[in-house]
């Protein structure tokens, strides 16, 4: 009598009794199971094979990722099953993305769940980073989340990669459009854990405005998105952008839109937070580490301290989500959905003002980093017309002749001009 292990692992699927389909992709569908045994929900990845091409890339890399992390903050694979027909990846359940969530809270979420679920995501992506991997593709539809416990995790590493120093060369044809960086954007091959950050800037933004930054439907129009509020990227802004293999010299030069009026709902802590996610220069934008130090996070920091990975920071008396609206209350009346304000508990809305307390204490003390982040701000339209001033300066060849009589502090130098663009 023969055994196969394909055997084995068909009957190891008839464990799982499957329940409620929760989405399909080009290469696979999910969907929502019981594990018979224990009672216990979970959620079955189905890869279907093809004879021919055998197990896709993106399958294997996840699975061996996966298999490798262990944190509180990313999805746990907990089983994989091969049948002949196809690939079968067992994770843990959880209820919803992020985006069914913002879109079930009528895309209004407490600005205290924002900093909750932001912590919780640079958590997970900071030790994805000590660990050599970049997810990639990190967008609102990719990361989980339990509405019990507010606990957020991490999913979908299919177009996940380790790197390594120096880093590789990788395929700029990563990253959902609007969640992608512009030094992508224009074709950079090469780049690191700064691809996460800009990500991540994104998710922030949109978790505070309700809908995306940067909504384009090509290359072209995303480029031109985040130009109309990041500002048009120079070599004065960011060094090196003119060596990009997709930069246009005839890019319409637009002047940066103060970061503040972009997220009108949030704090100046989070604009500075915020500020530093969405830099222009890669080498620039803040890690994942020193985000999870930002005094933005102070209120939780203080509570969680240095936990272990395996640990949820709700498991620290005093980190507690705010009950967010029910997916009838967003789609109800307004009438219904103020009767839902109104019947939060009194505890909750307590918690609520205190965590806002605590907040307002520290930006008194952080007056000084957002005057520098304002300063570092500048328009760029004005960058722009002192350098053409400076090249007009240059083209006048009698200019620094004709004043050898004046005093030598009035006379133009170029390295002094240069000076003043480099700040």
């Amino acid at each position: 009598m023969s055994f196969h292990l394909s055997d084995a692992y068909a009957r190891k699927l008839e464990q799982y009794e499957l329940s409620t389909k929760l989405g399909e992709g080009t290469y696979a569908s999910v969907f929502r199971a019981i594990h018979k045994p224990s009672s216990t929900l979970v959620a079955l990845k189905q890869i279907n094979l093809n004879r021919d091409e055998g197990t896709p890339c993106t399958a294997l890399r996840e699975i061996s990722l996966l298999k490798e992390l262990r944190h509180a903050n990313i999805v746990a694979l907990l089983d994989v099953a091969h049948t002949r027909e196809r690939l079968t990846l067992i994770f843990e359940h959880l209820d919803c993305d992020l985006k069914q969530h913002m879109d079930a809270c009528g895309k209004n979420l407490a600005p205290a769940n924002v900093q909750l679920i932001l912590y919780q995501v640079l958590r997970g992506i900071a030790y994805c980073h000590s660990k050599s991997i970049l997810h990639r593709d990190l967008k609102p539809q990719n990361l989980l989340l339990n509405r019990a416990t507010g606990d957020v995790k991490l999913a979908d590493f299919g177009l996940a990669r380790a790197f390594g120093i120096p880093v590789k060369a990788f395929s700029h044809e990563v990253v959902t459009l609007w969640y992608r960086p512009p030094d992508v954007l224009m074709g950079s091959q090469v780049y690191s854990t700064s691809i996460d950050m800009w990500s991540i800037g994104c998710i922030f933004g949109e978790m505070t405005t309700g809908r995306p930054l940067f909504a384009g439907k090509n290359v072209d129009e995303q480029l031109a998105r985040i130009f109309k509020q990041r500002g048009t990227p120079t070599e004065l802004t960011w060094p090196g952008v003119s060596q990009l293999p997709n930069f246009r010299g005839d890019f319409p030069v637009t002047p940066a839109v103060q970061l503040a009026s972009i997220v009108p709902k949030m704090d100046s802590l989070g604009v500075t937070l915020l500020n530093r996610l969405l830099q222009y220069n890669p080498a620039m934008r803040v890690s994942a580490a020193e985000a999870l130090q930002h005094v933005y996070f102070a209120s939780i920091h203080a509570i969680v301290g240095n936990l272990p990975n395996e640990q949820s920071i709700f498991d620290r008396t005093g980190i507690t989500m705010i009950l967010e609206p029910p997916v009838e209350a967003a789609q109800a009346p307004a009438a219904s959905t103020a009767a839902a304000a109104a019947a939060v508990p009194a505890p909750i809305a307590q918690q609520q003002q205190d965590i806002s307390q605590q907040q307002q204490a520290f930006q008194d003390q952080q007056q000084r980093e957002l005057q520098l982040t304002r300063m570092q701000q500048m328009s760029q339209f004005q960058q722009f017309q002192q350098l053409q001033a400076h090249q007009h300066l240059l083209a006048q060849p009698n200019h620094v002749v004709n004043n050898n009589n004046n005093n030598s502090s009035s006379q133009a130098h170029p390295s002094h001009l240069d000076s003043q663009f480099t700040q």
